[in-house]
């Protein structure tokens, strides 16, 4: 199920069509390329200066980058994702099965299931 502010993001997204980030805000949760990288993780904006957010990503790390370069949240029950399987550093393909707060469920490509933190997860 999804909480109510990935409800209104989504919601937000769809009305606005919005492909890129937008009038993000502070406190808002956003998927954001990691050193301009090709895969999206999800963290919450810590503050907006210019072109420029400060993201403090749901596994702890934090960094300093362009607005081009983050997104509004769109993750829900059924999306893609990639996950660190049991925090073993190596990712592997699946679907999201649940959602709650900061708590993810995958069922993976090959059959194995597991809940985790988000922090674990990415998308393309």
């Amino acid at each position: 199920m999804k909480t109510l502010l990935q409800s209104v993001l989504a919601a937000s997204v769809l009305a606005a069509g919005i492909a890129g980030a937008s009038a993000q805000t502070t406190g808002d949760w956003v998927l954001s390329r990691y050193k301009g990288g090709e895969y999206w993780y999800p963290g919450i904006i810590q503050g907006v200066t210019g072109d420029r957010v400060t993201i403090a990503y749901d596994d702890g790390d934090r960094e300093t980058l362009s607005l081009s370069n983050v997104r509004p949240y769109n993750w829900a029950i059924g999306g893609r994702v990639e996950c660190n399987f049991q925090g073993s550093g190596k990712w592997y393909p699946g679907v999201i099965a649940s959602l709650s707060g900061g708590t993810i469920g995958v069922n993976y490509d090959d059959g194995d299931k597991e809940r985790m933190s988000t922090g674990r997860c990415r998308s393309r």
